[in-house]
């Protein structure tokens, strides 16, 4: 099915600048969030005594026919000669062994430290890295309940993790970052700066989208049926990739190749849509990569 047409206007963007590196997250500095355990969904009512809970009404999963897929919305670029894009893949080719080489990432599994912008509780900002995110009217989406919102972002330990749920979550050290809003539409950047000299350079980003449009009868996760529910976008120096569509409720891993002519600093990170106000629009990011392989 074809994705309806990226917005033509600018949209305003929140940026957080990287700040001086706070103390580690205490239990008493910041509450746990707590990821829901299906089976504490489910609530037994005897017989003949159900009465129906009002919810807000139900926002239907828009149609979309004949529309052109959304072109990339357009990068600024501080040295295009310098840049040459490498067509990307949604996995690292067989013959190379991710990891093989230094990771030239910072802070790259958020083990490293992380700090509220502005002393904002729901922003627990990774050290090192940048949070953008959008707010307002939604282009791809014109319903009000589909108004971009303001995520919320936290640097979780297995503590603050189920312990079925810490395999699925937390691929290296003791930490993932986790990304989400409940019945809210997000579209947010993970950035950082990195300095780089000539060569050929492989980004890796490693995300499970936690998509939950509903729960079933036995508490289970529903995950979102439109696969345009999330979208997931590569910035590598002044190279954008399109807007791919990961599998919901499972690790997915996207990488994009580029080269420098000269040394600069370049920018790298991930951009992350989920264009409607589901039950949770959660993202969940650890073990993130950029080598030099060439």
């Amino acid at each position: 099915m074809a994705s309806p047409a990226l917005p033509t206007q600018a949209v305003a963007v929140a940026t957080m600048q990287i700040e001086t590196p706070t103390a580690e997250p205490t239990d008493d500095q910041l509450p746990p969030t707590w990821t829901p355990d299906p089976l504490d969904l489910i609530t037994l009512t005897p017989a003949g005594q159900f009465v129906p809970t009002e919810r807000p009404p139900a926002t239907p999963w828009p149609t979309v026919t004949n529309t052109p897929i959304p072109t990339n919305t357009p990068v600024p670029t501080a040295a295009p000669p310098t840049v040459t894009p490498i067509p990307a893949t949604s996995t690292p080719a067989p013959t190379v062994i991710i990891g093989s080489g230094p990771n030239l990432l910072p802070n790259p599994s958020f083990e490293g430290g992380w700090r509220h912008p502005n002393g904002d509780p729901e922003l627990q900002i990774p050290d090192n890295w940048r949070f953008e995110f959008t707010e307002g009217d939604n282009s791809l989406d014109p319903d009000p309940w589909n108004k971009w919102v303001r995520p919320e972002v936290r640097v979780l330990s297995p503590d603050f993790l189920p312990a079925r749920e810490h395999d699925l979550f937390i691929w290296d050290g003791q930490q993932t970052l986790k990304v989400f809003k409940g019945q809210g539409a997000i579209n947010y950047r993970l950035l950082t700066e990195v300095d780089l000299e000539p060569g050929r350079y492989r980004l890796t980003i490693r995300v499970f989208p936690d998509l939950v449009m509903g729960y079933s009868s036995m508490g289970g996760k529903i995950w979102a049926d439109d696969p345009l529910a999330g979208e997931v976008s590569l910035w590598a120096a002044s190279v954008k990739s399109p807007w791919y569509l990961p599998s919901f409720g499972r690790r997915n891993e996207f990488t994009q190749e580029f080269e420098l002519d000269t040394a600069q600093r370049v920018t790298v990170g991930v951009a992350v849509r989920g264009r409607w106000a589901i039950e949770n629009n959660g993202w969940f990011f650890d073990d993130l990569r950029l080598e030099k392989v060439g």
